[in-house]
């Protein structure tokens, strides 16, 4: 740093410039360096150059022979009938540089440019040789260049921007039924799998199962000492399990409408809860930061999946891997390994708390909400897909169905409903509050299609569970999509 010429530039080596240049000019553009040249031009310049000043000598189409191609324009011609050829009268016309360079192409194949592109293996060759369909390559690229003479050329063009497809129609849902009877906040809702019943359980501490088809009361379960916060009904066995802001976990036998089991080890609220496809393994989540697997029959904490940083709101269960997969508070999403107890990925898009998980019936792919976006990802790694953007809101709860309806509800009482497969808003819906309620008691905390998926069922802040259905007089023609092919925008974050 004491030398006299610290600040100064390096000087510049004649001889590494020449190589950089060298290469530079063969990166870029080799695929035009067997192109003729214009003898025009070379004769203008003061004859040709045998080289370049960077030390690169010139890629004519055969070496050290003529060049096969002069483009001079055209014969002399007169300027018009009957006027005699002369020297005066001659016509003579030179095409422009642009004309020159397109007619340059358009020139059938050298001898030496076939050879040439025998000798060079291009991009679609490589990938035939590895064994690789050209298709597999990057989706922004494309290799379908033709050479005139009919040999491909290996440079590689962009495609257009991806446009979204055009969302399959879904008739509208509108309400049809709105059933009353609980005496505080409905926060969570189920179906049992046989379709003749739902479970709410309610800010009133109670448990209520309801006829679906009449949406009359059957039964009232009490015994929680603070809010319901999950309820699901198994159907590996006629048990229904329940959790609460009151540590709780419940095992409710529904042959004697009893409490047979509790599972304790939460130090806090537990928010969310799932049963395992496929084994008698409990999952629940809770505002001690963890989530923990039970086996259902003895009671035991099998694994307390600890690694979230705030409150997990809500935690779904899956026969195939990752087979656990919670959302919380503290914004991430994470993907657990159910056999070692360990996080296998976590997700850290959201920039806000991730309220709401559902996984798709039929794909390998899930759906988290958070107020910043919807977003959709790939098992079993956790790819992104998409965003779906819109719902400017607390969303509280998702659900979807197998013929690719997503519904988002949200704090602040509205529902969109959207087309899975392009992210499409087709609905929204903001339904009034019951006769007596506050309008800011307009709030939607659960939702859930039932086993015929021709019902959608929503828990509410206005105490009451609302019941929605397709309109079936509805069609595409009265109920039209306005959809505009946009460019897709797949942000990450």
């Amino acid at each position: 740093m004491f030398v006299a010429d610290n600040a100064k530039p390096v000087p510049l080596d004649d001889e590494s410039h020449k190589v950089k240049m060298a290469v530079k000019l063969r990166t870029e553009y080799g695929s035009v360096l067997h192109m003729p040249t214009l003898k025009e031009n070379m004769r203008e310049k003061g004859g040709p150059a045998t080289g370049d000043p960077y030390g690169h000598k010139q890629y004519s189409g055969n070496e050290g022979e003529e060049l096969e191609y002069v483009i001079t324009g055209t014969h002399p011609y007169p300027p018009g009938p009957g006027v005699a050829l002369t020297a005066d009268t001659k016509i003579q016309r030179i095409p422009s540089e642009s004309a020159t360079q397109s007619l340059a192409v358009s020139l059938p194949a050298s001898q030496s440019r076939l050879d040439a592109n025998r000798t060079a293996a291009g991009v679609g060759e490589i990938y035939r040789h590895a064994g690789i369909s050209e298709r597999s390559q990057p989706p922004g690229m494309s290799m379908a260049m033709m050479e005139p003479g009919g040999n491909k050329n290996s440079a590689l063009v962009p495609k257009k921007a991806p446009t979204m497809p055009k969302p399959q129609w879904h008739p509208p849902w509108k309400l049809y039924r709105v059933i009353s009877g609980h005496l505080g906040w409905v926060r969570c809702i189920a179906v049992e799998p046989g379709n003749q019943w739902f479970v709410t359980g309610s800010a009133d501490r109670t448990i209520k199962i309801w006829d679906l088809a009449s949406g009359k009361l059957k039964l009232s379960l009490t015994g929680h000492i603070s809010t319901v916060r999950g309820v699901i009904v198994s159907a590996r066995s006629p048990y229904l399990f329940s959790c609460g802001e009151d540590k709780q976990v419940k095992c409710w036998d529904l042959e004697y409408n009893k409490v047979i089991r509790h599972y304790h080890g939460h130090l806090s609220a537990v928010y969310g809860l799932d049963l395992h496809p496929t084994i008698d393994v409990l999952v629940t989540c809770s505002r001690d930061s963890t989530a923990r697997i039970w086996d259902v029959r003895t009671k035991a904490s099998v694994h307390t999946l600890s690694g979230h940083t705030n409150a997990v709101a809500t935690v779904k269960c899956q026969a195939a891997e990752p087979q656990v997969v919670t959302g919380s508070h503290d914004t991430t999403i994470r993907l657990w390994d159910l056999v070692a107890g360990k996080t296998r990925v976590t997700l850290t898009n959201h920039k806000k708390s991730v309220r709401a998980v559902i996984l798709h019936p039929r794909h390998y792919t899930f759906a988290s909400g958070s107020p910043d976006n919807i977003k959709q990802w790939k098992f079993p790694d956790g790819n992104f897909i998409q965003n779906l953007s819109g719902h400017n809101a607390i969303i509280n709860t998702l659900t979807v169905n197998s013929d690719g309806v997503l519904v988002s509800g949200a704090d602040n009482g509205t529902m969109h409903l959207w087309d899975w497969r392009t992210g499409y808003n087709f609905q929204r819906v903001h339904a009034a509050v019951q006769p007596g309620s506050l309008d800011s008691e307009s709030g939607i905390f659960a939702c859930v299609f039932d086993q015929s998926e021709s019902r959608l069922l929503t828990a509410e802040a206005d105490k009451t569970i609302k019941v929605y259905k397709e309109d079936d007089t509805a069609t595409e023609e009265t109920h039209p999509i306005s959809w505009k092919p946009e460019i897709i925008k797949r942000k990450r974050f």
